[in-house]
């Protein structure tokens, strides 16, 4: 008996992976999500809590109403349902980070969900779903003296020794919770990426992974090809950037994939990826819901969103990058890779399209943005080069006034110092040199230093000529016009052959 369509054997030798992405953001807000104490990375340690956030007898929490703006943002943008009420809960567990006891978060009320993420993968299209969004505090840092810190163990009288820091207790998280969509760790890690994009265009967080603004946990299961029932789940934690989660996930499913050929169970468990020896280590056994003994908390109302605000908050959406990439192909020809580097930021995005929004503005962004970027240190928005100037120079480059060196050289100078691109060019003597009688003189002298070169390309090896340009070019400090540079060294080599 054939198989029902849509159903394929199982092949207890094949496995197929099951990947799930539990993703921890920080959102951006001026303050924590029930108090007032300022939400800001890299305060002195302990020097933004109050009796709210440490939990204190005699306390209440106030909702932070940002932090639920910016969550409702987050989700509609994901295409998430809202549901018309919520609420929080308490979770109950005792760590020394946590100190309440007690972590105020979402159970069985979450603020969003049922929405999805698309992104591409290789030109290919991927589509995850958002199973649901939830809002909660952080928790605090606890940080375990290394050998750099045995001054402070030293000055402690203890050799070993961990110091708590509650600054980030109370800051307001969201949890997007995808469902097992994801079939291998290069597809888990571009999630990540785009859901970072998005969030960041949406200026809902920062998302930078290494203050821990984005934290990824990741479910993974492995099952015979063709069934549908999932595997055992095993829960990883501890990645903090994208090689993390795509080196961690690979581990864990070749982990799996041995345990299940050699007949041996996968146990349900929670494991932590050691960067260092590139493997996952068992932390402890995998809790469930019950172990947290949640329950409603009694100290805040029940959340109620009106459609009239939700309706606000939509308008507040701004083209989505998914949406502004297609638009940049079909309208300045971009290519794919092109588009997505554009949009891989807002910032970028609003800088491409004030240059005008033309391919060779885009391709003068991919090529020097980056190196500025990388060379200064600092951000395109902490740079001084303004759209307007960047559109000027390419003028002047088409124009023939600037080479593109020169060109080059002026977007250096208006990054770190802005300008005018009109005046600089001439104080910073950049003007190319088109003109053939300027460079008669040039030409000669660089026969004359080159004579072997020369004489090869009069035999017939045109690749000398090469090298007689860029000595041309050499002696100009780029300033010469290429095309005129090659010509007039031509002509004069087929002179002297005359001659």
């Amino acid at each position: 008996m054939s198989d029902p369509p849509g159903v394929r054997p199982v092949d207890a030798t094949a496995y197929e992976t099951v990947i799930g992405l539990e993703v921890h953001v920080e959102l951006a807000t001026r303050t924590k999500l029930f108090c007032g104490c300022p939400n800001r990375y890299g305060a002195p340690p302990n020097s933004a809590v109050c009796p709210v956030c440490l939990g204190l007898p005699g306390t209440l929490p106030v909702p932070n109403r940002r932090a639920i703006e910016l969550l409702v943002l987050a989700a509609r943008a994901l295409g998430c349902q809202i549901p018309p009420t919520s609420k929080f809960d308490r979770k109950n567990y005792f760590y020394p980070d946590m100190p309440k006891n007690f972590q105020t978060s979402q159970y069985d009320c979450p603020l969003a969900g049922q929405g999805t993420l698309e992104f591409e993968l290789g030109s290919q299209p991927h589509r995850v779903r958002i199973h649901r969004i939830h809002l909660e505090e952080d928790a605090g840092k606890s940080v375990h003296l290394a050998e750099d810190r045995q001054d402070v163990a030293a000055r402690l009288g203890e050799a070993d020794y961990t110091l708590l820091d509650y600054n980030r207790a109370g800051v307001p998280l969201l949890e997007i919770v995808s469902e097992p969509d994801l079939r291998a760790p290069e597809e888990a890690a571009a999630y990540l990426e785009a859901l970072r994009d998005l969030l960041r265009w949406l200026e809902v967080s920062d998302c930078k992974m290494e203050e821990g603004s984005l934290r990824c946990d990741a479910n993974v299961s492995l099952r015979p090809v063709g069934t549908r029932e999932l595997g055992t789940k095993v829960e990883i934690k501890n990645m903090n950037s994208f090689r993390s989660v795509s080196s961690a996930l690979a581990f864990e499913v070749e982990r799996q994939r041995a345990r299940l050929e050699r007949g041996e169970p996968v146990r349900q468990e929670t494991r932590t990826w050691d960067e260092e020896r590139g493997l996952t280590v068992s932390m402890r056994g995998k809790e469930h819901a019950h172990d947290y003994r949640y329950f409603p908390e009694p100290d805040l109302a029940i959340l109620s969103l009106e459609r009239g605000w939700l309706d606000q908050v939509d308008a507040w959406i701004p083209e989505l990058p998914a949406t502004r990439a297609r638009r940049f192909r079909e309208e300045s020809g971009l290519s794919r890779a092109q588009a997505a580097w554009l949009v891989s930021s807002r910032e970028l995005a609003d800088f491409f399209e004030a240059a005008g929004g033309t391919l060779e503005v885009a391709t003068w962004m991919a090529n020097e943005i980056p190196r500025l970027i990388r060379e200064s240190g600092i951000g395109l928005s902490q740079g001084r080069l303004l759209p307007q100037a960047l559109a000027e120079v390419l003028v002047l480059v088409e124009e023939g006034t600037l080479s593109n060196k020169g060109g080059r050289e002026l977007l250096e100078h208006l990054f770190h110092q802005g300008g005018q691109p009109g005046e600089l060019v001439e104080r910073l003597g950049l003007t190319q040199i088109s003109g053939e009688e300027a460079l008669q003189e040039e030409v000669l002298a660089v026969l004359r230093e080159h004579p072997q070169a020369a004489e090869e390309y009069r035999s017939g090896k045109d690749k000398a000529l090469n090298v007689l340009v860029g000595q041309l070019m050499k002696r100009t400090r780029g300033r010469a016009n290429p095309q005129v540079a090659r010509r007039l060294l031509a002509q004069a080599v087929a002179r002297d052959k005359g001659g």
